[in-house]
């Protein structure tokens, strides 16, 4: 199978199970294992076990070899060995710890996410060091305020006058005490 193709069918079975960060590498000049690794996370055990587990049956649907699928026991860290492709699939902590982009980052692959075909780049290519993928560009208004609802209307136009004076309670007159004759 094209690694090309490959690619295409990893990369759409991750997303049919919703991976997060997905990032394809191109290793050919870094290994003679494998031309292409994939490091997708998952945010539960069971998540990066189903993702590992939904390459592995697309794969096989579209005519691939699966050579072995490791770390499924645990399930944070979970291998696919397609042989010219390393599938990576993780839970973010153990992504962020053992930090595999700046091992494998060399030379990002970009390529189209998701059925929307607003194409999103996986990764940027850099000179020397990776640089972080971009995201959609979120949006610099500052949000706006809510319409104060007329409890708190009123309890701010109370706030706004000051504090409020108290009448003291009428008092009673203190009981004579009658001196005692003798």
């Amino acid at each position: 199978m094209d690694i090309r193709k490959l690619q295409r069918v990893v990369v759409d079975a991750l997303e049919d199970v919703k991976a997060q960060n997905i990032k394809v590498f191109n290793t050919i000049g870094l290994s003679d294992m494998f031309d292409r690794v994939v490091l997708a996370s998952g945010t539960s055990n069971r998540q990066t076990r189903a993702l590992a587990y939904r390459v592995a049956q697309q794969v096989k649907e579209a005519g691939g070899h699966v050579v072995s699928v490791e770390g499924a026991d645990a399930g944070e860290w979970v291998l696919v060995d397609l042989g010219d492709l390393v599938v990576h699939v993780m839970q973010p902590a153990v992504r962020d710890y053992y930090g595999l982009e700046e091992i494998w980052g060399g030379k990002p692959v970009k390529l189209k996410l998701g059925e929307s075909g607003a194409k999103r780049i996986v990764a940027q290519a850099s000179s020397d060091t990776p640089q972080p993928a971009k995201t959609p560009r979120a949006t610099t208004a500052k949000p706006r305020k809510r319409a104060a609802t007329p409890a708190k209307k009123s309890r701010a136009k109370k706030a706004t006058q000051g504090p409020r004076t108290r009448k003291a309670a009428a008092k009673k007159p203190a009981a004579r005490k009658k001196a005692r004759t003798a």
